[in-house]
């Protein structure tokens, strides 16, 4: 399977804003938005891999890599898809300790 690139800021001008009303919407929206994305990496797994050593085989990299990605992005686009007013109350702006599953 291959591919396409994406813009995240033009893929989210379709995307529902959480504005403290309407989280249920949002995290759904969200939700099938990364998995679309192929970007749901992050959210399937119940905790983040295990950091890498020198010891690491490609595959555990590859896997770290992968969630790496998934979990940067998904949280880039989540802080785009929150209404301004919301933001500095908000969890999802701040990396979550311990990595593992972050809402939505």
């Amino acid at each position: 399977m291959v591919a396409a690139p994406l813009n995240l800021h033009m893929q989210s001008s379709g995307f529902v804003k959480i504005n403290g009303f309407n989280y249920a919407e949002w995290a759904e929206h969200i939700q099938f938005q990364l998995g679309v994305m192929n970007l749901d990496l992050a959210l399937a797994m119940e905790q983040k891999p295990a950091a890498l050593t020198d010891e690491s085989t490609d595959a555990e990299k590859s896997t770290y890599e992968a969630w790496d990605r998934s979990n940067r992005l998904s949280l880039n686009l989540m802080r785009m898809m929150i209404a301004e007013n919301v933001k500095p109350l908000s969890w999802c702006c701040k990396p979550q300790p311990g990595g593992g599953r972050h809402p939505p």
